[in-house]
Order: structure tokens, then sequence, then C-alpha cells
């Protein structure tokens, strides 16, 4: 979250516990803190430095990574504000010993990871324009060829990347790939991103190996929306919705 889109890191956060997370902590900025303290009673929430335009300041990173050592699943993204604090961020989550999935503005400046190696490969949840920073193309590019580019961000970052879409596909490094293409129009609403984060968050902290994390996640994500679109319509729900159809679903 940030001072400006607190909203994000609620939205995550409840998707999270929703699938299933025993325990949560909301690491944010301080004026952001309370609020969501409030908002979000069953979670520990630590309010870390801002800096001027309502993002981490430098500062507040050592305290995430101090924070990043003490859990086993890691959501990092929604709401935060791009700035140069994210790349470091990123860097400091993927050395960390968690399950880690990335989105948004945490992925604008991610490097390839090299040599380094991970006891579980990362999650990442880019949008096309962020697929197309991850791989330094235009973003017309993704647009023509979204699974091809999806596969090469894989091989690229050694990671399992979600190609959003009218039809999702998951993708890993090797090449392997699966498509869903259930869900409905309405989870293009604002926020959606965030709360499929958040399951993500909430199948990594049960234990779920990454692959079947996203996988479960973007089916129950999408089957939320199909069931939001009988009982509402095909649009016009809205995201913080849809996190409350999930415990229904997970037995399924």
């Amino acid at each position: 979250g940030s001072r400006d889109v607190p909203g994000g890191a609620l939205l995550a956060a409840t998707a999270a516990m929703r699938a299933g997370a025993g325990k949560l902590r909301i690491a944010t900025v301080e004026s952001a803190a309370v609020a969501l303290g409030i908002a979000m009673p069953e979670a520990m929430v630590i309010g870390l430095p801002q800096a001027e335009d309502g993002g981490f300041a430098d500062t507040a990173v050592e305290r995430i990574e101090e924070l990043a050592a003490e859990v086993d699943a890691i959501v990092a993204g929604p709401g935060v504000k791009q700035s140069h604090s994210c790349k470091r961020i990123a860097d400091l989550l993927l050395r960390s010993e968690a399950a880690v999935a990335l989105d948004v503005a945490l992925l604008e400046t991610l490097d390839p990871p090299g040599e380094r190696e991970r006891r579980s490969m990362p999650v990442l949840l880019p949008n096309a324009d962020e697929l197309a920073s991850l791989l330094g193309c235009a973003p017309e590019h993704v647009e023509d060829d979204p699974l091809g580019c999806g596969v090469s961000a894989a091989k690229l970052y050694r990671s399992i990347v979600l190609v959003k879409g009218v039809a999702s596909h998951v993708v890993t490094p090797t090449g392997e790939c699966w498509r869903y293409d259930g869900g409905a129009p309405g989870l293009g609403v604002s926020g959606s991103g965030d709360v499929l984060a958040g399951i993500v968050g909430g199948l990594l902290a049960r234990g779920a190996e990454p692959l079947n994390a996203l996988l479960w996640s973007v089916w129950l994500h999408g089957e939320a929306g199909a069931r939001l679109a009988q009982k509402v319509g095909p649009i016009g729900f809205l995201a913080r919705e849809i996190a409350d159809e999930i415990p229904l679903l997970l037995p399924r």
C-alpha cells in the first residue's frame, strides 16, 4: 500500500485470509497503518517510514528485510508507489527464504536473477505493460504474442509467470503452459489484480508449491468472478467482493 492507494494492501490482505492464511502481517507506509489496522483487525500492521510522495522511504528497506526473514510467504506490490526503493525491496525479497509473489511496482525495476538460486521459484503477476518492462520490449509486442512473451519472462527470471488477459496463461521456465478462459468481464475492475495476488499469497502461506498456488489462484479468482456475475451481473461487482466467494470455492 501507499498513502494514495492503501486499499491495494487491504484487498490483497483480505484475499490472503479468505484463501486460508492463518496469520497475516501488513507492512505499509506509516500514514496508512492505523486505518488498515482498523479495517483489518486480524492483521498485525507495521507502519514504515514514508517518503514525501507517499511511498516507502529509503529507510524502510532495512526494516522490510528484517520482516521478510520472519515469514513463510510474501506478497509485495499491491498499492505500492513506484520509486527507486522498489528495486532494493524486490532484490532483498528475492534473497529471502520465504515464498514470494511480486506484482505491480515491484516488477517494473526487477533484474534477471543471474546465478542466484532460491528454495522456491518466485511468482510474477505482470499486466501487459509490466511484462513488456520485464522483457525490455514494446507493449505492442506483448499484445501480439502474450504467451511467447510470458514464456520468455519465465525463462529469463526463472519464475512462474501469469500472463493476464481474456484468457489467462500460467507458464514455467521450461515452457509448460496452462490456460484458463473462465471468469467474467467484471474481473477487469480496479483492484481485482490485488485480490488475485492475495489469493496467491494465502495459498503459498498454506504450503502450496508456487506453480500449484498460482494455478489454483487463477481458478479461484476466475470462478469467484463467475459466481458474482450470476449474483450481481457480468460487470458492476467490486473487487472487494471477490474474496468473499473464495471460502466456498476452496472445497471444490
